[in-house]
């Protein structure tokens, strides 16, 4: 038998199966590198950690040797988009060109699939849950009618097909079950259940794609049908692993939020009402648990929207401890009554059963947040428009090590044990990329380093303007909108500002959008104001089809995970160098352990926080080969600072700017050529 790594160099190489069958390849060494290692890791089991930069098609690298090796494969995503285009597009493009009869599914969360049962309840109580109040809105109503129209067709189930669903449509919760409202095998509408079907032909498929918030929430709870799947699975490749961290640390601890205490209220008030009129005083005890939930949330006071509040002794920071405990003992009163008024009904339907399974869960989580937090863990309260509960471990070390690479299920063959393989562009600061490995509990696994392949020098620069204001200066956010709007105008848009903080964002938007308003010389675009699709949609379309160029401002989940190729994206512009927030509780506990150790906070904590998410900034900028432009890094310390020649080490190798002067003239030169100037631009 051919070794594995043999068969996949022989895939990579210039005359290869790839090379006939792949539209536009060619053979790369990193890519062929990397793709080796993942067949070892294969063939041989343990752990592999592979950094891979922008470029090198780390997509083939692992969907190759996986494909090829004959295992059962389980690939890991960071959100659904990326599920869906590795399943839609790159998944049968190989298999077709390897001419593999491999079987492949998709499973999300069930959040993602239509609900029958709940779609059914959503248009009998008129759309609203049969809660009191104002007549359901006339445009969730069409929404719903439009949903029910694509119910009688979709095989799938999957809201991500249906055309024109805005993904933060309030009736995708109306149409969609939860962990803490599905009814399981009880349902009257389990036979056609979507997400029943979906984990059906998973438990049946060779190669299955999924995204790390399933994964996790299955290893915290064994709900979402990974109980079965993974034991069976020898091969597990998490792709963009620099979001394993924090998506995990998400999930492996216990939450209490006044939404979940007020959409229980509403379910037990529509479903009494429905199934057991007279029965009980549903809407008594539905009032009651919306009352405590709400004064739970009236506790923390007038905060502006997503602060996270500490939480060291028995309240959060600022809070009354008497009044703070009172509130929590009146939420688990709450709902020791509604445990005890289902009590008397739960034979009379499935659904009495599970609203007792939740408030039963709800009381044991407002008990637990009585008392005090559990060692090596870290609490604090999200307080924006709804109060959120949490306590959370510090990071996912532990529970790899013991749910996965430990103390996991067996693989599910003698032999060569399972083969995990983590892979993303960015994945710490230094050669052991103890970034990553140390908080995911793999500083014992392989760790490879794959450069790009793309010419930075010739490509791109990067330039620190020296005469902007300093970052904690009022007049910071005016000064980088100055400096975009001279470059904009230069470059007819075809710019992104990436900003550390929603104040940033708004204080930038806000200062561009009045420069341009009514000009019609430029578009500003502003994270918030779109759906995210469209604003990347509009942003690639640039100045095309007679519309101005574009300006786009944004802030966090678009500091990654957007691909703007070609002439449309020129100049990527950072506000302020983006460490952590030091006042937030997570950080503050892992900066405190660190100390506790004897370690440096600043030096193996915040410094290769800041530079991951800087790297992670600038790859937004050279997408492809042909791709030119400009990183403008509005914060003098990059420059001025010691740690400044760190960071700036672990950006691309792109030629440095050291004037005013030279950006503007880097700027002529990327307004007057076309996507096919010849690389030797500069």
């Amino acid at each position: 038998m051919i070794p594995l790594e043999a068969l996949v160099r022989e895939a990579f190489a210039p005359a290869g199966v790839l090379s006939r069958a792949a539209d536009h390849f060619r053979p790369r060494e990193g890519q062929t590198e990397m793709a080796a290692a993942v067949a070892r890791c294969i063939a041989e089991g343990g752990a592999l950690v592979v950094e891979a930069g922008t470029g090198v098609g780390k997509t083939f690298s692992y969907l190759v040797p996986a494909l090829l090796s004959g295992e059962r494969v389980l690939l890991s995503t960071a959100t659904k988009t990326l599920q869906d285009q590795l399943f839609g597009r790159d998944l049968p493009r190989l298999v077709q060109a390897l001419g593999l009869p491999v079987r492949t599914a998709l499973l999300k969360g069930r959040a993602s699939y239509l609900c029958l049962h709940r779609m059914e309840a959503a248009r009998q109580g008129g759309a609203d849950g049969g809660m009191a109040g104002p007549g359901p809105d006339r445009a969730v109503l069409r929404t719903l009618a439009k949903v029910e129209e694509w119910a009688q067709v979709t095989r799938t189930g999957d809201l991500a097909e249906l055309p024109g669903l805005d993904e933060r449509s309030p009736v995708i919760p109306l149409v969609t079950s939860t962990r803490d409202n599905c009814l399981g095998s009880n349902c009257p509408k389990f036979r056609g259940c979507h997400v029943n079907l979906a984990r059906r032909e998973a438990l049946a498929a060779d190669v299955v794609v999924i995204n790390h918030h399933l994964f996790f929430a299955d290893l915290a709870v064994r709900e979402s049908g990974m109980a079965e799947l993974l034991p069976t699975v020898r091969v597990a490749v998490f792709d963009e692993a620099h979001q394993l961290n924090e998506t995990g640390v998400q999930f492996l601890g216990v939450q209490l939020g006044s939404g979940q205490l007020m959409d229980f209220a509403r379910d037990l008030l529509a479903v009494g009402l429905q199934q057991a009129r007279g029965l009980a005083d549903w809407a008594q005890l539905a009032s009651g648990m919306d009352r405590g939930a709400r004064d739970l949330r009236l506790c923390a006071g007038r905060l502006p929207s997503g602060p996270r509040l500490r939480w060291n002794g028995p309240a959060p920071d600022s809070l009354d401890a008497d009044v703070w405990q009172a509130a929590l003992e009146a939420v688990g009163a709450a709902c020791e009554r509604a445990m005890a008024a289902l009590d008397t009904v739960s034979e009379i339907g499935p659904d009495f059963v599970r609203l007792h399974e939740r408030v039963s869960s709800l009381a044991q989580r407002a008990r637990r947040f009585e008392g005090a937090c559990e060692t090596g863990s870290v609490r604090w309260v999200d307080a924006g428009a709804q109060l959120r509960l949490v306590e959370s471990p510090l990071d996912i070390a532990r529970a790899v090590r013991e749910k996965l690479l430990d103390g996991g299920d067996p693989a599910p063959q003698d032999g060569t044990g399972r083969a995990w393989v983590f892979t993303s562009a960015t994945l710490g600061d230094e050669p052991r990329l103890r970034w990553f490995t140390e908080p995911c509990g793999l500083t014992e696994a392989t760790v490879v380093q794959v450069g790009s392949p793309f010419d930075y020098e010739n490509q791109s620069a990067v330039y620190v303007p020296r005469e902007l204001p300093r970052p904690a200066d009022p007049g910071h956010s005016r000064a980088v909108a100055g400096l975009v709007a001279g470059a904009a105008r230069r470059l007819a848009g075809r710019t992104m500002v990436l900003t550390t903080t929603l104040r940033a964002l708004r204080a930038i938007g806000d200062d561009l959008q009045s420069r341009f308003q009514d000009s019609g010389e430029l578009e500003v675009l502003v994270q918030g104001q779109w759906p995210k699709r469209r604003l990347i949609e509009r942003f690639r379309a640039g100045a095309s089809f007679g519309q101005p160029g574009c300006v786009l401002v944004a802030s966090a989940s678009f500091w990654e995970g957007v691909d703007v190729p070609g002439d449309a994206l020129q100049l990527v512009v950072i506000d302020k160098l983006p460490f952590p927030p030091p006042n937030d509780p997570l950080v503050e506990a892992r900066a405190h352990r660190l100390e506790v150790e004897g370690r440096s906070p600043f030096n193996e904590y915040f410094i290769p926080e800041a530079a991951v998410a800087l790297k992670q900034g600038a790859g937004r900028l050279i997408r492809r080969e042909s791709d030119r432009g400009v990183l403008v890094v509005c914060d003098s310390r990059l420059a001025a600072m010691g740690y400044g020649r760190r960071l700036l080490a672990a950006l691309p190798p792109m030629r440095r700017l050291q004037s005013a002067a030279e950006f503007e003239e880097m700027l002529d030169g990327l307004a007057t050529r076309s996507s096919t100037t010849d690389p030797s631009w500069t």
